[in-house]
């Protein structure tokens, strides 16, 4: 007998993770668990939160033109499987996060089918897609966005977009611990959640905690990885980057696995990829450098089809540069360890960032209460008047 509600959740990425098991959780309040089925792809917190993990997308958060076709052959062996399985299980509704670039092709496909589709976390189109924009308007049946900024995106479609809150204001406000005090002298690195992104990222950023020990020989760095994959690799480039450098005289650099919110409570400045964590970050006060490196062929592209004045979203958020960014050739020891000293404790920007990071918090914090539970509760509303319709 089928349930009298069987809802999907796709989040194919780390940030889509932690924004899918919250919702999933708050379904799961609002519903006893034999009327509610929630199933989906998605990671460990997904699954930890009760949900029915159809596909693990842990490895699929790949960013660039070149890094998708690279793995083409999955995505597709993916779609085409969660496709057929939709069409014969028929979900009562599909919420995608985010990850346009698989989701809105199934979007498509659902709405071919008669599946209604509820999107949650914006796609940056009003940045770089605004052609994408009357897709969205037509393959979805409901839009909740994060930003306040965000429903003058669709104010001139059809589709029915909801602010629902950002889900990392209360995520991050409630892992605070009054027993974690800031240290002066931690530096903490955070080199991304994807092999490509730690692959690019974390030797400029060995070199970078390198140059700086050597101006501030204080100073202690801790490297937080998300999960054991990703800290088995950084692991095995620090193992070779001390090897080369057996002969001098290196900082003190600890790597950690699933630490990453004590770290952002405990640490004085970070050095960070690009990404969800540098509003994490903002959040729980910590000031930052951010860095990011592409194969260079997306790169020269993102430059003929990106029209935006920062890629760091708290500078968005904040429009002006809060957090100095690096993309590219930029991200080298020289530069970044000038950049860090600005943000140092007692550093020529360090007051300036923590008074502009306070802006961005307040930004944020509007409606964002229970933001989770908002969404979960119009996911329900919506899911509800499909049911209501079929009858």
């Amino acid at each position: 007998m089928k349930e009298k509600y069987l809802i999907w959740i796709f989040a194919g990425e780390a940030s889509g993770d932690i924004y899918g098991a919250r919702l999933a959780e708050e379904l799961r309040k609002m519903l006893p668990a034999e009327e509610l089925r929630i199933a989906g792809m998605g990671g460990h917190l997904m699954r930890d939160a009760g949900v029915e993990i159809m596909v693990d997308s842990t490895e699929l958060g790949v960013v660039g033109l070149i890094e998708v076709f690279e793995n083409i052959g999955t995505f597709v062996g993916i779609f085409q499987n969660l496709k057929k399985r939709a069409i014969k299980e028929r979900p009562d509704a599909v919420i995608l996060i985010d990850y346009p670039g698989f989701n809105l092709r199934f979007a498509k496909q659902m709405y071919n089918n008669g599946i209604p589709v509820i999107w949650y976390i914006s796609p940056q189109v009003w940045a770089w897609g605004k052609a994408r924009i009357p897709k969205l308007a037509r393959y979805c049946s409901k839009m909740m966005v994060i930003f306040p900024f965000e429903p003058e995106t669709y104010k001139n479609t059809p589709l029915d977009t909801e602010f629902v809150g950002h889900p990392l204001v209360n995520i991050v406000h409630r892992r605070r611990s009054k027993d974690i005090k800031r240290d002066p002298d931690l530096v903490l690195l955070l080199p991304g959640s994807r092999f490509n992104e730690i692959n690019r990222l974390f030797l400029p950023m060995l070199e970078t905690a390198v140059a700086l020990h050597k101006r501030h020989p204080g100073l202690r760095f801790a490297v937080s990885a998300p999960r054991k994959a990703i800290f088995d690799r950084v692991k095995e480039i620090y193992g070779k980057f001390c090897e080369v450098h057996r002969n001098e005289s290196l900082p003190e650099i600890k790597i950690y696995s699933g630490e990453t919110s004590r770290f952002l409570q405990e640490a004085s400045t970070g050095l960070a990829a690009s990404g969800t964590i540098t509003v994490e970050s903002a959040i729980a006060g910590l000031p930052l450098v951010v860095v990011y490196r592409l194969n260079p062929i997306t790169y020269l592209l993102g430059r003929l089809l990106v029209k935006i004045p920062f890629f760091t979203m708290v500078n968005l958020i904040a429009k002006k540069r809060v957090f100095e960014e690096f993309l590219q050739g930029d991200v080298n020891a020289a530069t970044l360890s000038e950049a860090m000293e600005k943000i140092l404790p007692g550093g020529s920007r360090r007051a300036e960032v923590e008074k502009d990071v306070e802006k961005v918090i307040e930004a944020l914090s509007p409606g964002s209460a229970d933001a989770s539970r908002k969404a979960a509760e119009a996911v329900m509303q919506k899911v509800r008047s499909f049911s209501s319709s079929r009858v």
